[in-house]
């Protein structure tokens, strides 16, 4: 059966890249005594997908792992049982075993949202909410985008599909918004900043990076902040349910059908 993970990463963790992250999951998954499949041959292996790989730097409430199972007693406990072995930064928040007919996570990624707010000590983006707004309103963002074989000219804002100023709650010592939503007894140590919002195209045919369309921002409003000086946060990937032809439909990943 196919059962689809989805899971927080935060603090230290959000330094692990990729491919360490899915190294952490092959052995947490073991230590739990989940009753994954396996690969058939001579060098059989754990039958996962990641969905979209996060940046380093980047936090996220919003990650997706898909597994096999041979068996399984029930979701909830299998998100208990991975909990129970999980280290600090990382936190499964739900699970689903998902129809035989869903495309895995890594094909059905379409989009993804954000929010970036700046660290504490960093200037702050003058009249920000209408900075925004005009920035968003644009007709066209180029950008110059360098690839493995060429260096091509694309428009952002086609992969924007959403853009707006909000707030956040954010722990002061780490500046972590997902640490904030995670850890109730953080609660009482929390700060309210302003944050960037945006929903973007997570696709593998239309990538956005959110750093990149920050940078762009920065650039429109003439203010010079360097990436180290902000902390992303991805709130939630998504599929896209609608038809060919049709408006687009952007459903979180764990509620596919």
């Amino acid at each position: 059966m196919k059962i689809r993970i989805k899971f927080a990463k935060y603090g230290s963790m959000k330094f692990i890249g990729h491919l360490d992250m899915m190294r952490y999951f092959q052995k947490a998954i073991r230590r739990a005594g989940i009753d994954i499949r396996y690969s058939e041959g001579f060098s059989p292996h754990q039958i996962m997908s990641f969905a979209a790989p996060l940046g380093v730097g980047i936090e996220s409430l919003g990650e997706y792992l898909d597994i096999e199972a041979v068996s399984l007693t029930s979701t909830n406990q299998l998100t208990d049982a991975l909990n129970e072995t999980m280290v600090e930064g990382v936190q499964i928040l739900a699970a689903r075993i998902l129809p035989d007919t869903v495309k895995n996570a890594m094909a059905s990624v379409a989009a993804a949202s954000y929010q970036i707010h700046l660290k504490e000590g960093t200037f702050p983006i003058p009249d920000l909410q209408e900075s925004a707004a005009a920035f968003y309103a644009q007709a066209q963002i180029p950008y110059t985008k360098e690839t493995k074989k060429s260096i091509i000219e694309v428009d952002l804002k086609q992969g924007i599909y959403e853009m707006h100023v909000g707030e956040t709650k954010v722990l002061p010592d780490m500046m972590s918004a997902a640490a904030a939503m995670l850890l109730p007894e953080a609660e009482a140590d929390c700060i309210t900043v302003p944050c960037i919002c945006m929903t973007v195209d997570a696709s593998s045919s239309g990538n956005i990076k959110p750093t990149v369309v920050f940078e762009k921002f920065c650039e429109f409003t003439g203010c010079k902040i360097p990436l180290s000086n902000i902390q992303v946060t991805r709130l939630e990937t998504y599929t896209n349910s609608a038809r060919e032809g049709e408006k687009r439909q952007l459903v979180p990943l764990l509620l596919q059908e």
